[in-house]
Order: structure tokens, then sequence, then C-alpha cells
């Protein structure tokens, strides 16, 4: 075997140690939290040792951040790979809904969770995390933009609408701990669905929603409004 191939199964080696240890570190910010986990806990959820962890990460906020990059990433890749099979097929709205729903339950709101507090007191971690965020929300509007230029709506009320959907989801899963209630969330998520459904269109707001913001104008202004 030549020295090449010898120095290529290495790097194989260790990116699939690297892999190991973003998994685990998503694991275990997920199911303990980001102060009940240390990187003794990685290295064993990882299945490594804890030489081989900080041989490739020198602190916990070090593999934390890239961690969270890792996964953000991911789901990122997954937005731009809707956003293409929109631009080759169509889609819906219902469709991007169920999709944002589904990305931010499978762990992803959770682990967001548990490292926005670090962001907000941590000037070093915050430098680090925000232009990964930054990529995954270009993610999100890139999905929401292309089936907006599809059905000739405008692209800013489209992200409206978008980031409307992503603070009713995030509000919806911060309550799951607490509430276990699958028909509960169904419900809210099919209303949802129906109030994008009617706001996406050529013109923004609905004749509808129009005549409902008129109606409670005039209401507080005590005049009645016009048929």
């Amino acid at each position: 075997m030549s020295q090449r191939q010898q120095r290529r199964t290495q790097q194989e080696r260790s990116a699939d140690t690297v892999a190991r240890l973003l998994e685990a570190t998503i694991d275990l910010l997920h199911d303990r939290g980001l102060y009940r986990m240390s990187t003794t806990d990685i290295a064993e959820r990882a299945g490594v040792s804890r030489g081989a962890l900080t041989h490739h990460f020198s602190s916990k906020e070090e593999i934390i951040v890239a961690a969270v990059a890792h996964m953000l990433r991911q789901s990122t890749a997954s937005l731009h790979e809707m956003a293409a099979d929109i631009r080759r097929s169509g889609g819906s709205t219902d469709e991007i809904v169920d999709f944002l729903w589904q990305i931010m339950n499978d762990r992803l709101f959770y682990v967001t969770m548990e490292y926005l507090p670090e962001a907000r007191h941590n000037g070093d971690f915050r430098a680090a995390i925000v232009p990964v965020v930054k990529e995954f929300h270009a993610g999100l509007n890139a999905v929401w933009a292309e089936l907006a230029g599809q059905v000739g709506v405008d692209v800013d009320h489209a992200l409206v609408l978008m980031n409307a959907s992503m603070c009713l989801i995030r509000g919806m899963i911060a309550q799951t701990p607490v509430k276990d209630d699958p028909a509960y969330f169904r419900e809210l998520l099919a209303f949802w669905k129906r109030q994008v459904k009617r706001e996406f269109r050529p013109g923004g707001e609905t004749d509808q929603a129009a005549e409902g913001i008129a109606a409670v104008a005039s209401e507080r202004a005590g005049t009645t409004p016009k048929s």
C-alpha cells in the first residue's frame, strides 16, 4: 500500500471520528442540555477517547459550535433541495409548512433553545454561530421565494409569511414538553396552512382579510364598513 493510500485512509478515519463527535454532541445537547454535558460525555457517546476529541476540538465551546453548524448546514441543504424541487416540478405552501414543522420538530428547535442563551451572553460563541444561522435563514428564504416567483406573489410578502410560520412553529414546539396532544398540534397546523394559502397569492392580502381589517378599523372608529 502506497503512502498516498495510507494517508487517504487516515483522513477518512479522521473524518469519521469528527462526524461521530458532532453527532454525539447534538445528541447530548438534545437529551441533556448544554450545561449537563461535558467533553468526556461527548467522547463516551461517540465511542472515542477524550484524547481523540481534544485532537480535533480544543474546548467544549468549539465542538458545540461545530456541531450546531453541522446540523444547521444539513437542514440548510435540505431547504435548498426543496427549493430546487419546487423549481423543477412546483410545490405548495402546505408542503412547505409541513416540511418546516418536520425539520424543526426533529431536534433542531430543542438544540436551538440550548445554544441561544449561550449566544446571548457569550460574544465569541455568538460571532461563531451567527454566520451559520444566516445561511439557514437564506435557505428558508430560497424556498419561499422560489414558490412566490412561480405563482406571482410578492417575495417580500412571502417572506413575511415564512417568518410568521417559523414563529408559530417555534411556539408550538415549545409547548410539546408539557403538552402531549398530537391532535392539538395537527389542528393548529391545519389552521395555519389555511391562512397561508389565503395570503399566498398575487396581490398579497386576500379580499376577505382586507375586509376583516377594515371592519375592525371601522368598529374602533365607531362606523359601519361599506359593503
